[in-house]
C-alpha cells in the first residue's frame, strides 16, 4: 500500500474510533464516517468491506494503544512505583481525552457484548490482557510486602480494572474526573499495606 493509502486508512480508523466511542457502533453509520473523513465511498471501500470490518480494525488499533500505554505506565522495576504510575498515568490519559467517549472497550462490551460474539470475544481478550499485566505487578508487590496478600493478585487486578471502568463511565457522565480520582485514592488505601 502507498504512503497515501496508509494515511487514508489511518484517517478512517481514527475518525471511526472517535465516532464509535462517542456515538456507539449501532448509531454510527458509514455516512457518518465518510463525513468525518471527507472521503468518497470508493476510498473507504478500498480499505474496508463494511462497517464491522472498520469497527474491528478500530478496536485493534485501540488495543495496541492501550497495550503501549500499559507498557509505559507499568514500566518501573519498583512495583509500588509502577502501580502509582499506572494510577496517575490513567488519570492523566482520561483528562487529556477531555472525559469524552469513555473507554471504547467498556462501551463495546455494553453495546455489543450480548449481540455479536466477535466483538464480545475481542473485548474480553483485551480486558484479560489488561488484568494479566496488572496481576503480574501486583504479584511482585505482594512478594515485596507492599500490597496486601490476603486476596489473590488475580482478584485484586480484576477489581482494579472493574473499578477503573466504572469510574470512567461515571466521569464521562459527569464531565469531571472525580470518580476516577477518588476510586484510585481508595484503591491505594485498599491495596497498599502502608498507604501513608
Amino acid at each position: 500500500m502507498t504512503r497515501k493509502g496508509d494515511q487514508t486508512r489511518e484517517r478512517i480508523l481514527v475518525e471511526a474510533a472517535r465516532l464509535f466511542q462517542k456515538q456507539g457502533f449501532q448509531t454510527t453509520s458509514l455516512s457518518d464516517i465518510l463525513a468525518a473523513t471527507n472521503l468518497k465511498k470508493g476510498a473507504l471501500y478500498f480499505h474496508f468491506a463494511n462497517k464491522n470490518e472498520i469497527a474491528l480494525a478500530a478496536l485493534e488499533r485501540a488495543r495496541i494503544e492501550l497495550s503501549s500505554f500499559l507498557d509505559n505506565a507499568l514500566s518501573s522495576p519498583n512495583p509500588q512505583e509502577a502501580l502509582n504510575r499506572y494510577f496517575s498515568s490513567l488519570l492523566n490519559w482520561q483528562q487529556e481525552k477531555g472525559l469524552v467517549g469513555g473507554c471504547i472497550f467498556g462501551n463495546t462490551a455494553l453495546e455489543m457484548g450480548d449481540t455479536d460474539e466477535r466483538f464480545a470475544s475481542f473485548v474480553a481478550a483485551v480486558f484479560e490482557d489488561w488484568i494479566i499485566r496488572l496481576r503480574n505487578v501486583v504479584e511482585e508487590a505482594q512478594l515485596a510486602g507492599i500490597v496486601r496478600n490476603d486476596i489473590s493478585a488475580d482478584s485484586l487486578a480484576r477489581h482494579m480494572v472493574a473499578v477503573t471502568e466504572g469510574a470512567i463511565m461515571l466521569d464521562r457522565l459527569n464531565k469531571n474526573n472525580r470518580a476516577l480520582s477518588e476510586s484510585f485514592n481508595n484503591l491505594k488505601l485498599f491495596l497498599f499495606l502502608d498507604s501513608k
